[in-house]
């Protein structure tokens, strides 16, 4: 999936006179995504909807520098299904028996 961004150049002249942006800072505003956001929708009635969107729980944020290899999500699947083929085969209950029966034994003697 890709997003396509139309930029305008814009006359002087289409700025309005109120308008001061002389004060301010380019990328003030700027909030990563990664961390959630809010939406607020004001209607004409007067109320207000407000929904919270949060990061999905399996969602992984690439860095500036590695988007640049990795432009989307087949190339990232691509790259780590390449590196998953070099490790040794394990079972998938071997696996989950290791990393995720023993934390909860502990935290079940920790009681």
């Amino acid at each position: 999936m890709s997003r396509e961004f139309e930029l305008h150049e814009f006359e002087d002249d289409d700025m309005r006179p109120e308008y001061d942006f002389s004060k301010g800072v380019r990328g003030g505003a700027y909030r990563p995504l990664d961390q959630g956001y809010t939406i607020t929708v004001h209607k004409e009635d007067g109320s207000t909807e407000v929904t919270v969107v949060a990061p999905s729980k399996d969602a992984v944020i690439l860095e500036p520098d590695v988007k640049e290899y990795f432009p989307d999500s087949e190339a990232v699947n691509h790259a780590l299904r390449s590196i998953i083929a070099l490790f040794p085969k394990q079972s998938k209950r071997s696996t989950v028996a290791k990393g995720d029966a023993a934390p909860k034994r502990r935290a079940a003697s920790a009681r």
